[in-house]
């Protein structure tokens, strides 16, 4: 067993299957979404017979669409949201079932929970907590003296409501991680430094933060490609980026063109928008934040 590691090329046979799997799936379907992005399709599934004119019109499309604008800057504070208030969070929350001895796996459940259910249905949910009339929140406003109901889906509140349940729904993914990476920290670190005097706080400070440096520049980078293609809760509470267009992210106006439009063309030219954008971030988020080899 041991030479099979040591001779690399047995490693092949292995890569193999899955280089030729994601060949299928993933690198020549982009190829193709590229290639569309060039040519003229109005129906999904559909072949094109000619290329736009000029060929790249779809691209100086993109400059000239205020809505495309408008979905970058929203994606821009989802990005901010999910490093603050998704990573962040977890972070907060790993650092404190860490250092709690029982309870640990019942708060592991409970905030690993809202990953286990489905988008869709946690959309339908917040909809009910937010709804203007008879919804929890009105309701829970009135409870305590509010004399009027609160439109939380009018433009100057609908941004917030729509990104306060995609940021609640994955702190516990992003805590599982955290989680794992703080229970590798070797409890040696921890008992030398309690002998030398350091505080709770100081040993989460000065190991259990350095520690986990790795784990964390994974996190943010999940978190920041992450937000490019968040989809599905988002277009269950606002579809077609009601109201007003004010609420579409990257990836919601992208199948709203694709498939309410019937722009696939252009579609396609936001699926590339998203990949280059996901690629450029996560290059400038390893580069800002290194991973450390001595960890």
């Amino acid at each position: 067993m041991s030479n099979i590691y040591r001779k690399r090329k047995y490693a092949v046979i292995f890569l193999i299957p899955a280089l030729l799997f994601m060949t299928v799936y993933l690198y020549y379907p982009f190829f193709v979404n590229i290639v569309d992005s060039f040519q003229s399709i109005r129906t999904l599934g559909a072949g094109s017979n000619n290329w736009n004119d000029p060929w790249y019109s779809n691209y100086v499309e993109l400059i000239h669409d205020e809505v495309v604008w408008t979905s970058l800057k929203n994606t821009g504070i989802m990005i901010i949201a999910t490093l603050v208030g998704q990573v962040g969070i977890a972070l907060l929350l790993a650092l404190m079932v860490d250092n709690i001895h029982k309870g640990v796996q019942f708060f592991r459940t409970v905030y690993f929970f809202p990953i286990v259910i489905s988008a869709t249905a946690l959309g339908l949910l917040f909809n009910l907590v937010f709804l203007y009339d008879k919804g929890m929140l009105n309701q829970l406003l009135e409870i305590f003296g509010k004399t009027f109901l609160t439109d939380w889906k009018d433009e100057s509140h609908a941004l917030a409501t729509l990104m306060i349940p995609v940021v609640w729904q994955y702190v516990g993914f992003y805590f599982v991680i955290i989680e794992t990476g703080l229970n590798n920290v070797p409890d040696e670190l921890y008992e030398s430094a309690k002998i030398d005097g350091a505080t709770a706080l100081q040993r989460i400070r000065y190991i259990s933060v350095p520690m986990i440096h790795n784990v964390m520049v994974t996190c943010i980078t999940l978190g920041v490609t992450g937000a490019l293609k968040v989809f599905d809760l988002p277009w269950t509470m606002f579809p077609k980026g009601m109201p007003l267009d004010e609420t579409f992210l990257t990836g919601t106006y992208m199948y709203y063109q694709t498939m309410e439009a019937k722009n696939v063309d252009y579609g396609s030219t936001l699926a590339v928008l998203i990949v280059v954008l996901g690629v450029i971030l996560a290059q400038i988020t390893k580069r800002v934040f290194k991973e450390r080899e001595d960890i």
